[in-house]
């Protein structure tokens, strides 16, 4: 769809450029030409990406999205310095556009149709965790908001009779879409290097939060990265210390699976279990506890800081004494 409509769209624009000669909407034209590129990376990365894990990739190909994110994010950038050297020569020369009626009216029905396009493409690339749908979505519309500040522009040409106030005009565009293409750059860049997803991190722990308790004591070190709709989850149980192996792994397997089931899209969540060492009494609601220190207060809200925190004695002088 996003394809389809920027080969359509392209044309208009180009057209509403050559009746009028407007930099303002040559700029516009312009970044559609990114769109077209990007929508046809776009589905190719979606083709690979919707392949299943195998032996070579057992997390799945989603990351590759990431590529397309960063992909279109720099031919933003890149559409956006033409823009703005387009710009300067149009301002330089003092050409003036010409039939801003009919070109106004073509950039107009091209801005809304991008704008209903990219606002369903960010939907839907959230609904089904897609960073390359989402990241098309954004892409379409800042072209949206080009097409919406070279009508701007076009107008107070119109109403002034000032020439020049259509390379400004395209300038501005030309400022707004590096800013574009760069946030589409760096977040692309923080999904390949496996940043921090506060999002799925909250997510997760409020899924957690009910779990902690009848002996799955406290939650940490908690870890958690998303490849397209695939996500890894990792973390530590502290469970009590007189259980036996069998019974904190049945546990540990039973929460994954819980996980598995609420988490959306595919995942793989995998439980290590640590010795409570009588250290979680007084947050642990376990009845038919042999080795209790102190009487049992109350149970504590699970946070994302205490969720994420590694093991208390992972570091002790300098050196590491259990991983």
């Amino acid at each position: 769809m996003s394809l389809a409509i920027a080969v359509a769209l392209l044309a208009v624009k180009f057209w509403a450029y050559a009746i009028t000669g407007s930099q303002a909407i040559f700029s516009d034209a312009l970044e559609s030409i990114v769109n077209v590129i990007a929508a046809a990376f776009a589905l190719g990365v979606l083709a690979y990406a919707g392949r299943p894990a195998d032996r070579d990739h057992p997390f799945g190909h989603g990351k590759v999205e990431f590529f397309s994110a960063a992909f279109e994010g720099g031919l933003i950038f890149c559409a956006a310095l033409v823009i703005l050297w387009q710009a300067g020569e149009a301002f330089w020369r003092g050409v003036a556009p010409q039939q801003l009626d009919l070109g106004l009216l073509l950039t107009i029905g091209a801005g809304l149709a991008n704008g209903a396009l990219g606002w369903f493409l960010i939907r839907y690339g959230r609904r089904h965790h897609s960073a390359a749908i989402e990241a098309d979505g954004h892409h379409v519309l800042s072209d949206f908001f080009t097409s919406l500040g070279v009508v701007i522009g076009l107008l107070a040409v119109r109403v002034t009779g000032l020439s020049w106030l259509d390379p400004l005009a395209a300038a501005l565009m030309g400022l707004l879409l590096l800013v574009t293409g760069w946030h589409l750059v760096r977040r692309a860049i923080g999904g390949l290097l496996d940043a921090e997803d506060p999002e799925l991190l909250r997510q997760l722990v409020a899924m957690l939060q009910p779990l902690v308790r009848d002996g799955v004591i406290r939650v940490h070190h908690l870890r958690a990265i998303r490849a397209g709709s695939f996500r890894h989850v990792s973390a530590h149980l502290v469970v009590p210390e007189f259980w036996t192996v069998e019974k904190a792994h049945d546990t540990a397997e039973a929460l994954a699976a819980k996980l598995v089931r609420q988490l959306p899209g595919h995942a793989d969540v995998d439980f290590h279990t640590d010795p409570c060492e009588r250290s979680y009494c007084q947050t642990c609601d376990l009845d038919a506890c042999s080795v209790r220190r102190q009487p049992f207060v109350r149970l504590e809200p699970l946070t994302v800081d205490e969720a994420v925190a590694p093991d208390p004695d992972v570091h002790r002088g300098g050196t590491m004494t259990r991983a």
